[in-house]
């Protein structure tokens, strides 16, 4: 019926990574599902995922990948582990430090 009305959706297949940076933050989503629907010629993209949010700021800024190795180094965690806590935390570092840090 969608098609009828101009409209076509589909999956974009084997997505490894959606990054949305605005000014102020940056939501990275790994493994995310994509879906886009054309309609009119405008593009729709819907992103479905637990993004890591992560502040930016200027001179100061980090990758990700550097956050990550920073927190497996500060507490020992395999990258799975970090980015779990990363996720929990809403990519708070030294929340997620502490987190990975606590005894139990």
């Amino acid at each position: 019926m969608m098609k009828r009305f101009g409209i076509n959706v589909k999956n974009i297949e084997n997505v490894e990574k959606v990054i949305i940076q605005t000014d102020t933050k940056e939501y990275v989503f790994d493994s995310a599902e994509v879906t886009v629907m054309e309609a009119q010629g405008q593009k729709t993209f819907q992103i479905i995922g637990e993004p890591i949010v992560k502040t930016r700021g200027g001179d100061n800024e980090t990758t990700l990948k550097e956050d990550i190795k920073l927190i497996m180094e500060q507490t020992g965690k395999s990258e799975a582990e970090v980015q779990k806590a990363l996720k929990e935390t809403n990519g708070d570092l030294a929340e997620a430090i502490l987190k990975l840090s606590k005894p139990y």
